[in-house]
């Protein structure tokens, strides 16, 4: 076996390992859920609402990956802002109701944080959770990091493989002085602009204003102006045809990665990296980074001139430098095995769960997961408390209207090796509109790549379509592709239909007939 298939087989495990499965994502659902009710029996906090941030909205958390939460408070239809001696009140409040409902273990309150938090591990699983109280920012900077996926996948998977060996080498840990995960997955976006050819574009060409401070006046109208933005820009870069492609492995991207950071101590009191322009920078000749000294700079490109590596102290740069030149010199190297190299990329609990199969020579396959299915992206949950908004898609799905709002071309892909969909028994797609339609404007594709096509829906899956009239519409040219054999939209038994809902007068074998002058496309079997 090769060094480079070795390497190959070791990341690919490791991912397989950490990607999150559905029931993890399930965990954080009923968290949220737990958290909502608790924040609705704090009097202060009337009309309140809890929305989740971070690696969970980005999908890019693993399945040991924590929670951050933000209380966002009522203010009508306008964005709601609070000072810091308001929010560490509140927080405080929420701490006196977590301890009476007994919804946690070790609750620490960091009152005098730069944001003030609320920690503790959730009774579900241990899974640790971060509240704060109105930080649309980072909602919004992990609905970005979000996208970048559209641009490129790799990122997703860099952003895991970097995150779980920083942690066995633990350089993943602000409060102990090194890297917190933001800091880490903007060192992925800066390494992926500064590779050749670079595979993503300096920031400012996804958005070209410092977004913090255009979160202001009407909060349905900012956000859309955000996400219209970064759509466009994002389309028109993927569209350019006469950008230069990289199509290097994960594998190589990532030894690059440690080899590009691996004299950081070096250079670190010199250059800062600023993925906003995609380019290194000179600290003195930046005077909006000025007057303030860190032991590294890692901007933040959605909120300038923060320094999201603020907490790396001096002393501690030096045991990342030397993990980072360590790593590289190692995987470079042909002097390791399986083994070794799964100790050198990923922390001691996930090499246990790869190696501690009978037999373990590479290839981990879980026993409740196949081999080759792995989540790349949310779940399709239509929950008030998460919207999943990829650019062009409105964040806000509870509007007066109630319709999720599609433009055109966008693309809904299931990227799973047989493509299924799958919803266990009794999951519930809730639309809770004033008329329920989901509205997909002309050129809507839904793509389904799968071998045979099926979008498959056990017993008691329910549509819940609360409407008078419950019509799921789709105007002229929207395409529904099957590429299966029989090309059936296939109703399982006790799949529930609210009364009044028209399935396009489906006949009693479940089939969909077609009308006069209706085009449905069916490949041949």
């Amino acid at each position: 076996m090769t060094t480079h298939s070795m390497l190959d087989i070791a990341l690919n495990d490791i991912l397989r390992v950490v990607t999150p499965l559905q029931e993890d994502w399930n965990i954080r659902f009923a968290i949220i859920n737990d958290i909502r009710s608790i924040v609705e029996s704090v009097e202060s906090l009337r009309g309140a609402t809890v929305e989740p941030f971070g690696s969970f909205v980005s999908n890019l958390f693993t399945r040991w990956g924590d929670l951050d939460i933000s209380i966002e408070l009522s203010n009508g239809l306008h964005i709601s802002s609070a000072g810091k001696k308001q929010k560490q009140t509140l927080l405080g409040e929420v701490l006196k109701a977590l301890r009476m409902k007994g919804g946690g273990s070790n609750l620490q309150f960091i009152p005098n944080a730069r944001v003030p938090i609320l920690k503790f591990k959730s009774n579900r699983q241990g899974v640790s959770c971060d509240i704060s109280i109105n930080n649309l920012p980072g909602q919004m900077k992990s609905k970005i990091l979000l996208w970048m996926n559209k641009i490129d996948g790799r990122f997703h998977d860099m952003v895991l493989l970097v995150k779980e060996w920083a942690k066995a080498h633990k350089i993943n840990n602000s409060k102990a002085g090194t890297f917190n995960s933001y800091s880490l997955s903007l060192l992925v976006i800066f390494h992926f602009q500064t590779c050749v050819p670079a595979i993503l574009p300096p920031l400012k060409y996804i958005y070209p204003r410092n977004m913090v401070d255009d979160l202001k006046g009407v909060r349905a109208d900012a956000e859309n102006r955000i996400t219209e933005t970064c759509n466009a820009s994002i389309n028109q870069h993927i569209s350019n045809k006469g950008r230069s492609i990289n199509k290097k492995s994960v594998r190589d991207l990532f030894v690059e990665f440690l080899g590009k950071y691996a004299q950081m101590d070096s250079w670190a009191s010199n250059l800062g990296i600023c993925p906003y322009t995609g380019q290194w920078e000179q600290i003195e000749n930046n005077t909006i980074w000025l007057p303030k000294t860190y032991s590294i700079f890692v901007e933040d490109p959605f909120e300038q001139p923060q320094n999201t590596a603020r907490s790396v102290s001096a002393g501690q740069l030096k045991k990342i430098s030397e993990a980072f030149s360590k790593s590289y010199s190692f995987l470079s190297s042909n002097n390791h095995n399986l083994n070794s190299l799964l100790t050198m990329l990923a922390p001691p609990h996930v090499v246990k769960s790869i190696t501690g199969i009978q037999n373990y020579n590479g290839s981990y396959f879980h026993p409740t997961q196949p081999k080759v299915q792995r989540v790349m992206r949310p779940p399709p949950q239509l929950q008030h408390h998460f919207q999943y908004a990829s650019p062009g898609t409105s964040s806000n799905s509870s509007a007066s209207n109630g319709h999720m709002q599609m433009p055109r071309g966008i693309n809904f892909s299931i990227p799973s090796s047989n493509g299924h969909m799958q919803m266990p028994i009794g999951t519930n797609f809730s639309i809770p509109s004033s008329n329920g339609y989901i509205q997909m404007p002309r050129g809507t594709s839904f793509n389904i790549p799968s071998s045979y096509g099926h979008m498959q829906m056990p017993r008691v899956t329910s549509f819940n379509i609360p409407p008078s009239n419950g019509h799921i519409q789709m105007p002229r040219g929207t395409s529904i592709s099957s590429s299966s054999s029989n090309g059936h939209v296939q109703n399982p038994r006790e799949t529930k239909k609210p009364r009044g809902t028209n399935f396009n007068n489906a006949s009693s074998n479940g089939h969909v007939p077609v009308n006069k002058g209706q085009q449905m496309w069916r490949p041949k079997s």
